[in-house]
């Protein structure tokens, strides 16, 4: 028999639940895959990016490489880090893993 006979003798209604179905399904797991994977990386992403525009002269950090040192000039995509004496290298700011900035001493603390 001709298929699009059999689709046109098909009564109408079957398999509307279905296809109802199959878009809920599909959103739930649209909705899921949003809320574990891309918004927690977006997060983490503008995280990263104001550690990035937040950093200063004096900030020790390290690099993803490894090295660490102490920041001596900024500039707009780069820093100048001192990482030994009469040793100054630049680096992208991107290339910085983590920040440690000198714990300020705090004045008139009591135990």
């Amino acid at each position: 028999m001709n298929t699009f006979y059999l689709f046109a003798m098909s009564q109408p209604g079957e398999g509307g639940g279905s296809m109802i179905s199959t878009l809920v399904m599909f959103s739930l797991i649209i909705f899921i895959f949003y809320f574990i994977i891309i918004r927690p990386q977006q997060k983490r992403a503008k995280e990263r990016q104001q550690l990035l525009e937040g950093v200063k002269k004096g900030d020790k950090i390290i690099t993803v490489g490894g090295m660490h040192g102490t920041v001596i000039g900024v500039e707009e995509k780069t820093l100048l880090v001192q990482v030994a004496d009469d040793v100054k290298l630049k680096f992208e700011k991107t290339a910085v893993q983590t920040i440690d900035r000198p714990s300020e001493e705090k004045v008139g603390k009591t135990n």
